[in-house]
């Protein structure tokens, strides 16, 4: 009862606050669509983007939510190189063969680097986010945190919509506003999008040559250089307690002084690199270049960027990586992903819909909860020993 009560306390507190932000965001909408119209934009393009708009108050709560299930960096890379993804990669490419050729020889960004975004950002364009950017990023914009950055991305949504780039019933994306096939935020649309296909309209939602050939502009924006890898997996010696981190970077020389060679044993080469340890030292170890760096640009995170650049290796026709990660409860593959998800149905857990191997909150809830049943440690991975104690 007194869960109960406190719970009617809590919906009523929301219920009464919900009033006062709604007042406060048709005030902000008002001003919002008066620094618009100041700005250029159409009276047309500002009725059909405000008129009858309401708050996405989601999109507060995924601004204000903290991870639940810390994502271990093999986690969050093996789940993006998996081998459907490799596969359907391949398959993407050899559809978009034409344009990733064009966009590497126009801006020098190899194809299989452009075709790893594209899949780590939408699925090779399957998953582009469902929330009206208008929305999301007026929302922010009023009632959230970083309420100037969102009203400068707002500003950029409706210059997109006005110059008829892209429609606004398909400027479509994430709670933050990142939309496309290759997920940009609307100030870097403006400024590095690209028209690839010759129809007069930069489409980064509907034209995978424009949305290839726009991140391969950006990359070559951010430094990226041609002909020069990524980087490479190598080998520690034995006791290694040298430098390491993406910005100390080295000369070859100084790493091959280091007891530094390549996984297969060849010798580094020439330039310079930085040693990269997502999981310290007694997991994989990478000497990364330049070009990291340029990925890196695009999401500033190291388990992002190296989950792009393996996966481009691994379209490419590569191994992936070799050293296995220190941990004895790996995730599992898509298809034992899909089985921990019928097993947990099976005993009456909701998982969100059909197994389909893709880990969303209420997968992770359900893990979660027969984890703690199971005795096992509380984290929501679909992991080898999750399923292990399922068949029992």
């Amino acid at each position: 009862m007194r869960r109960f009560v406190l719970s009617c306390l809590a919906a009523f507190g929301a219920f009464v606050a919900a009033g006062p932000a709604r007042a406060d965001f048709a005030e902000c909408v008002a001003s919002l669509r008066a620094e618009a119209s100041h700005a250029g934009i159409s009276a047309k393009t500002l009725d059909a983007a405000f008129n009858g708009l309401q708050p996405d108050m989601k999109v507060l709560d995924l601004q204000q939510r903290q991870p639940e299930f810390k994502t271990p960096v093999w986690d969050y890379v093996d789940g993006l190189v998996e081998a459907e993804r490799v596969a359907d990669g391949k398959a993407a490419m050899a559809r978009e063969s034409r344009a990733l050729a064009r966009a590497e020889e126009t801006y020098g960004v190899s194809r299989t680097m452009l075709a790893a975004i594209w899949g780590v950002e939408s699925n090779f364009g399957q998953n582009m986010g469902q929330r009206p950017l208008v929305q999301s990023l007026s929302t922010l914009a009023c009632l959230g945190e970083r309420a100037s950055y969102f009203r400068g991305e707002l500003m950029a949504t409706l210059k997109i919509i006005d110059r008829g780039d892209v429609p606004a019933d398909k400027l479509n994306g994430s709670w933050a506003g990142a939309f496309g096939q290759t997920q940009f935020m609307p100030s870097t649309f403006l400024r590095l999008a690209v028209d690839f296909d010759g129809d007069g309209r930069r489409d980064i939602v509907d034209s995978a040559p424009d949305a290839l050939a726009s991140t391969a502009h950006y990359l070559s924006k951010s430094g990226w250089r041609s002909g020069l890898p990524w980087g490479f997996e190598v080998k520690l010696p034995p006791g290694y307690s040298g430098p390491s981190g993406r910005k100390a970077r080295q000369s070859m020389s100084f790493w091959s002084a280091k007891g530094l060679t390549r996984i297969d044993g060849r010798p580094l080469g020439g330039g310079d690199a930085a040693l990269l340890l997502p999981a310290g030292r007694d997991g994989p170890a990478f000497l990364v270049t330049r070009n990291f760096d340029a990925v890196y640009s695009y999401n500033a995170a190291e388990s992002y960027t190296l989950a792009a650049c393996v996966l481009s290796d691994k379209l490419a026709g590569g191994s992936g990586i070799v050293t296995p990660w220190p941990t004895d409860d790996p995730l599992l593959p898509r298809e034992g992903r899909k089985e921990v998800q019928a097993r947990l149905a099976q005993r009456g857990y909701d998982v969100g819909g059909p197994p389909d191997g893709d880990i969303g909150t209420k997968s992770k809830a359900a893990i979660a909860d027969f984890e703690q049943k199971a005795g096992l440690e509380v984290n929501g991975r679909a992991s080898v020993k999750v399923l292990a104690a399922l068949k029992k």
